[in-house]
């Protein structure tokens, strides 16, 4: 008897939560107005952003430049690929140079945003912190 109510409470409140799910998305649909342009170019929020995104840009930079003793680092997967291709595993070589391919390209990107952030950085300064109408 008490497994028969316990399946009915959670048949309830299955049947609950897709009614609320159902009731959300068909009035977004229904309503079919795109939502609003933005009215600014969120400068301001940026702005207070720039220390946090500086520190995870340099974060993973040090992760990524790092040495072969830890995981994550283009050392460490350059050795894989190494032992990957001496051990005749192409199909584990190749998909591991992908691999390594695409974290050196990382590198390159998130030395291109450090730049542009330090030009951010600049503009903050210069603009109070890109409050609007400066």
């Amino acid at each position: 008897m008490v497994d028969g109510r316990r399946r009915g409470r959670t048949l309830l409140v299955g049947l609950a939560a897709a009614a609320l799910l159902a009731g959300g998305t068909g009035a977004a649909v229904a309503d079919g107005s795109p939502a609003p342009a933005p009215t600014g170019d969120g400068a301001q929020a940026l702005c207070k952003r720039v220390p946090k995104i500086d520190r995870r840009i340099d974060r993973a930079l040090k992760r990524l430049d790092g040495g072969v003793g830890v995981r994550g680092w283009v050392a460490r997967l350059q050795r894989r690929v190494d032992n990957a291709k001496e051990a005749g595993h192409d199909e584990i070589a190749t998909l591991l140079q992908d691999r390594l391919d695409f974290r050196r390209s990382l590198v390159t990107t998130l030395q291109q945003r450090r730049k542009d952030l330090d030009g951010v950085r600049t503009w903050c300064a210069d603009h109070e912190g890109g409050k609007a109408g400066s």
